[in-house]
């Protein structure tokens, strides 16, 4: 129940927050400082929503009473009309921003994410495709401070990709990137169709959550690491060097690689970074399977077989499959212009929890 008790509770809770953060030897440690802030800040958004709603209840108790008093002058009647239909009038948003905040916040929101973009149905126009959103995800990052870096790559013969794989950083990129998971269709004339016909192909795009090494525990002993020489396209070498890294995580299977880089220290850097954030992504697929009803409320399951989005080029249209959303701006989407789409996935996903939390239908 939000009372004015309640946000005298989120108050305590924040002044101890502060003090914890303030005393010697919090600050040295990064993870726990990191921890501290977040529900810092969390407690601090459900405070200020608590304050707001609890403002405009009072200003609807205090209006009604002063138009229920036949004592009351006219021109402070007229005032407290006023008063009311507008805090009545905000009333619900304010409500729905504290069923908003009150939602416990996903860990994984403020990490940074590796992207995996691999070619899928569709020959060389598959692979051209996923050129296409390697460099629609570029231009978003260019836009919205946020940094790039290609951690591992397979070039395709006719242009485009086979495989890509970059991390993404910058501020609550998972909480941004988390819903692009999944396949993605393309509907377009080829460059080499010449009757004009539209072809559909696809590409599949996995999203995964950067984990830290305090996140995954992986013990060495559990690695198998071999070295190669990195390729190009067509099997040409890149380098004389045996660079590449492959690491095979044996009690899972899972294997890495990374070619990118002409030194084999920075490749197995960022080898074993995808690998944690694998190890880490089927950690939270098992917790989310466990919760079922949970992540039901979810857009999307964020799996690669699940086809999310339809990218139409002759009608310049994008469909998000999940939300019934449709946008005639294909051009400007490949170009980077994804905050609309993010926004209304979010707000759908969020819509759907608060459902879920409060068992409306």
């Amino acid at each position: 129940m939000i009372d004015q008790t309640y946000l005298e509770s989120l108050r305590a809770r924040i002044s101890d927050l502060e003090t914890e953060m303030s005393q010697p030897g919090v600050a040295a440690d990064q993870n726990k400082m990191q921890t501290l802030m977040r529900d810092y800040s969390h407690q601090k958004t459900i405070a200020a929503a608590a304050e707001t709603f609890l403002g405009l209840q009072n200003t609807i108790i205090e209006s009604r009473e002063l138009m229920a008093d036949a004592d009351t002058d006219a021109e402070l009647m007229e005032m407290a009309e006023l008063e009311l239909a507008e805090a009545e009038e905000k009333l619900p948003a304010a409500e729905k921003t504290i069923m908003v905040t009150l939602l416990p916040p996903e860990p994984s929101d403020s990490k940074n994410v590796i992207i995996e973009i691999r070619a899928g149905t569709g020959g060389n126009e598959a692979a051209l495709f996923a050129g296409d959103l390697f460099r629609m995800y570029n231009r978003y990052a260019e836009t919205n401070g946020l940094k790039i870096s290609v951690m591992d790559v397979n070039p395709s013969e006719a242009g485009g990709y086979k495989e890509v794989v970059f991390s993404v950083e910058g501020e609550d990129v998972y909480k941004r990137l988390k819903y692009e998971s999944g396949t993605h269709r393309v509907q377009r004339v080829p460059e080499t169709e010449t009757q004009g016909r539209i072809h559909t192909s696809a590409a599949t795009v996995a999203v995964l959550a950067e984990a830290e090494e305090v996140d995954v525990n992986i013990k060495t002993a559990d690695l198998k690491i071999d070295t190669y020489r990195a390729q190009g396209a067509g099997g040409q070498h890149v380098n004389t060097t045996d660079s590449a890294i492959r690491i095979t995580h044996l009690p899972t299977g899972t294997v890495v690689q990374c070619q990118d880089e002409r030194s084999q220290h920075k490749n197995k850097a960022a080898a074993m970074r995808v690998l944690r954030a694998r190890i880490y992504e089927a950690q939270q697929a098992a917790i989310d399977a466990e919760q079922a009803e949970a992540r039901r409320s979810q857009v999307g399951s964020g799996d690669r077989s699940e086809k999310i989005r339809t990218y139409n080029y002759p009608q310049n249209r994008l469909t998000d499959h999940r939300i019934n959303l449709t946008l005639y701006k294909l051009d400007r989407v490949m170009e980077g212009d994804l905050n609309e789409i993010f926004t209304s996935l979010h707000e759908h996903d969020v819509e759907l929890k608060i459902k879920a939390q409060t068992g409306a239908s």
